[in-house]
């Protein structure tokens, strides 16, 4: 019995550390020539798991960046700075218009579940979020072509979010949603890859969805079967 115990332990942390993804915070309403700060955390939100920078979870997924998309389409890289368990950085809006905040990831070592029946495979990591200044209203704007949530306009409380691959809506998808205290809830793309939920609480969402491309390759002299797409979406309600 302490066997089996010990078994479900270790599947469990396993479990909990193979579902942890990137996800940016940032106030989705910004103002003209004023900083716009942005936070990149690892971990898992709803379980309240935030990975310390310094810790090996947080060092083998630190190889990103993060770009900001300007509302003519021009696009900045952030500098980041570390801090103990996210990294920061900072942009100025000089026009109105909708901001999107956009992380891309795949320089992750090759790993290896083929015991858990997952495979060999090498992960993509794309997070994404918007910010608004002025009045005027838009979708966001996304340069990745890989897995890619936006936010599409909407209106009352409604949250509008569109699910793409490779520049295309993706129907069927399945996207989860968090909040923090164990609190999720699952939706289906319609045809236009498409989302649209209520916003029940005054807390921070995060949304998450995965897609595994059936594609080989080799990184870092490791072949690998797929690679692992998860892109992430984090708002609070305002």
């Amino acid at each position: 019995m302490k066997k089996l115990s010990l078994i479900f332990l270790f599947l469990l942390c396993y479990s909990t550390s193979f579902a942890h993804y990137l996800w940016i915070e940032t106030n989705p309403s910004g103002k003209l020539n004023q900083e716009q700060n942005v936070k990149i955390h690892y971990g898992e939100y709803t379980y309240g798991v935030i990975e310390k920078t310094d810790g090996e979870a947080f060092k083998s997924v630190a190889k990103f960046e993060v770009w900001v998309i300007h509302p003519d389409g021009t696009s900045t890289k952030l500098n980041l700075d570390k801090k103990e368990d996210y990294y920061s950085g900072s942009f100025t809006p000089t026009t109105n218009g909708v901001y999107t905040v956009q992380l891309k990831n795949d320089n992750i070592d090759v790993v290896d579940y083929s015991e858990y029946d997952f495979g060999i495979f090498k992960t993509y990591y794309q997070s994404f979020a918007k910010v608004k200044v002025g009045k005027t209203d838009a979708a966001s704007t996304i340069t990745e072509h890989g897995l890619s949530i936006k936010e599409l306009p909407h209106k009352n409380e409604e949250k509008i979010l569109q699910v793409n691959y490779k520049g295309q809506p993706l129907k069927e998808q399945e996207v989860k949603i968090y909040i923090s205290d164990l609190w999720s809830k699952t939706l289906t793309t319609d045809a236009e890859g498409e989302i649209s939920f209520k916003l029940p609480w005054n807390t921070t969402y995060t949304v998450e969805t995965t897609k595994n491309e059936e594609v080989p390759g080799t990184y870092n002299g490791e072949d690998y079967e797929f690679i692992w797409h998860c892109a992430t979406y984090c708002f609070p309600k305002k």
